[in-house]
């Protein structure tokens, strides 16, 4: 779903999910986010060699980090339940933010964010069940996120995610290794997690969704804390890209636990594909219907 330091109407806030990072990615929590231009990053081995090498396998739900070659932390994890999957890939840290909450996911923070993904893909510090249970977000115990994120930097930390089982250190050297080489910076072909798919709710008066055969597509682009906060980000938006213009906007309200969101919202033809385009650019989005 991809820190508190907020842009843009308040709203450039983690692109996560609850206890996932937010706005803009494939949507993990995180959210997507325009990646500065930097050195190219380190490859698997010259990770190993001196840098940082963090392997993460979804079939064992455990992480394994390596400093300079040698295991430094071992720990579990909990990846993308079904139907929100972790790509696999190699990967860089494009961006860390101490404090960060999503705009996807009802501003749920994602405390020692870092980013893997335009997307929205990141390793933070959340809840751990046992079994995968994020929205695509790598979740890690809260002092491992914090000791992480004072170990690793944008141009010596490679992640690689694995699918298959890792039953010890030497097993994720080997299997990170393996990987087809490639820069870090150039993710394997991660496939993209799946969109979540909300339950429907009432929407403000004037705003109601259209209806119809040629509407059929919504998505999300904020879960601002106000209507008018949510109508603002619209603004913005349309005003950066107008082609949303064309769609149907709806601000819709939703409580989670004891909080009040309000989820933006457009419809329309093409609107999908009007979503792909935004997250390449760095806009926080997913398709909701």
């Amino acid at each position: 779903m991809a820190s508190d330091a907020r842009s843009d109407s308040s709203l450039q806030a983690f692109a996560g999910e609850p206890a996932a990072l937010s706005a803009p990615s494939a949507p993990g929590e995180a959210g997507p986010e325009r990646a500065a231009p930097g050195p190219r990053r380190p490859t698997i081995a010259q990770a190993l060699d001196a840098g940082v090498l963090i392997v993460v396998s979804k079939a064992s739900q455990r992480m394994q980090v390596f400093r300079d070659g040698e295991p430094w932390l071992a720990s579990p994890v909990s990846t993308g339940r079904p139907g929100h999957r972790t790509p696999a890939g190699v990967f860089p840290i494009l961006e860390k933010r101490r404090y960060h909450r999503s705009n996807l996911y009802s501003n749920a923070p994602m405390p020692f964010m870092q980013r893997l993904t335009r997307g929205g893909i990141a390793i933070h510090a959340g809840r751990l069940p046992g079994y995968p249970a994020s929205h695509g977000c790598i979740r890690v115990p809260f002092g491992v996120a914090r000791a992480l994120f004072e170990l690793t930097s944008t141009r010596d930390t490679t992640v690689v995610v694995l699918n298959q089982p890792v039953r010890s250190a030497e097993q994720a050297r080997q299997l990170a290794l393996a990987w087809p080489a490639a820069p870090a910076g150039s993710p394997a072909r991660p496939a993209p997690a799946s969109a979540p798919v909300l339950a429907a709710a009432p929407a403000l008066p004037g705003s109601a969704l259209p209806q119809g055969p040629g509407s059929a597509q919504t998505i999300q682009l904020a879960a601002a804390l106000s209507p008018a906060e949510a109508e603002a980000h619209w603004t913005l938006l349309v005003g950066r890209h107008a082609e949303l213009g064309r769609f149907s906007k709806a601000i819709i309200p939703a409580t989670v636990g004891a909080r009040r969101f309000f989820r933006l919202r457009a419809s329309g033809p093409g609107a999908h594909a009007s979503c792909a385009q935004l997250k390449a650019a760095g806009v926080d989005c997913f398709n909701v219907i």
